[in-house]
């Protein structure tokens, strides 16, 4: 009779240890599990603190690049004023001093890469200095003219800017022509009216 009883309680320790067993393999993988959730909750919080610095990046861009097309606008509405001006008042001078301004008019249109980055360069400074004195990494500007200082994060960005300022230089090229041939139509109408 004891042989039964030894085999039961020897299946009993058996069991109590598969039990220890299983309950130690299930904290083990609850520790890693919960290791695993604690990295996983780090790396998050990394990238929504990221997110929010490209959201920050974000907004001031948007707020430099809104503030470059209104001084663009502005800019183009005084050349577009002072082309009339100076169309208006052209029939009044002499034919040796039409001559002369026509051709200061023609020099003054032609800016080179440089004077194109120095006016750049201002731009960008007042802008830099309203969005007060940020710091942050440089991007070279496109169309092989020097370093400018405007920031850039990413190359979107980058992206971004040169098609702002293609898009800006399509711009002036249109009201440019557009004056060109306004100032054109004033000179014939003008010619007209003296023949």
């Amino acid at each position: 009779m004891m042989f039964p009883q030894s085999r039961h309680s020897a299946s009993s320790q058996q069991l109590k240890f598969t039990m220890s067993d299983s309950c130690d393999r299930i904290k083990d993988e609850f520790q890693f599990l919960q290791a695993q959730y604690h990295s996983l909750k780090l790396e998050c919080d990394k990238l929504a603190s990221e997110k929010s610095e490209m959201q920050r990046h974000y907004i001031m861009y948007y707020e430099m690049s809104y503030g470059l097309n209104i001084e663009m606008h502005k800019q183009a509405e005084i050349v577009k004023r002072l082309n009339g001006i100076c169309a208006q008042v052209l029939p009044y001078l002499s034919q040796e001093h039409q001559q002369q301004v026509l051709a200061a008019i023609e020099r003054a249109k032609q800016v080179t890469p440089p004077e194109m980055n120095s006016i750049i360069r201002q731009l960008q400074a007042h802008q830099l200095s309203q969005l007060q004195g940020l710091a942050l990494p440089m991007t070279p500007l496109p169309l092989g003219l020097s370093q400018p200082s405007l920031p850039a994060v990413t190359t979107s960005s980058g992206l971004f800017s040169l098609s702002s300022l293609l898009a800006s230089q399509a711009q002036l090229a249109k009201e440019e022509k557009a004056s060109r041939d306004a100032a054109d139509s004033h000179r014939e109408e003008d010619g007209d009216k003296s023949d």
